[in-house]
């Protein structure tokens, strides 16, 4: 059994390693040996302050936001508790009053 990551493109099994990088080929994707090491690391999501979020945390909004698709706002100072991290341009899932399940860029928001 081979102990080679698999592509990170295709996922196929079927790579092999050439002068410290590793080669796929089915897809021709190429990577340094010492990359698929570094992303192992979880994505750590950062507000505007520059303070790392994790799930369940209670952020507040910095900026009225529109709601696409209604005529709703979500105002500043607005407190959304037990937010949930994915993976994204809007990287925050959460519940909001009033509003319901929505999506946030962390940008917008401060821990609270």
């Amino acid at each position: 059994m081979s102990t080679l990551p698999h592509c990170p493109q295709c996922k196929s099994e079927f790579t092999y390693e050439d002068n410290g990088t590793y080669i796929c080929p089915e897809c021709a994707h190429e990577w340094s040996s010492t990359a698929s090491e570094s992303t192992d690391q979880p994505r750590v999501v950062h507000d505007a302050n520059g303070n790392a979020l994790q799930d369940g945390d209670t952020v507040t909004v910095i900026k009225d936001l529109k709601v696409k698709g209604s005529s709703l706002v979500v105002k500043v100072g607005t407190k959304v508790k037990n937010i949930r991290l994915v993976d994204g341009d809007h990287d925050i899932d959460c519940r909001i009053d009033g509003i319901g399940q929505m999506s946030l860029k962390s940008e917008f928001v401060k821990k609270a």
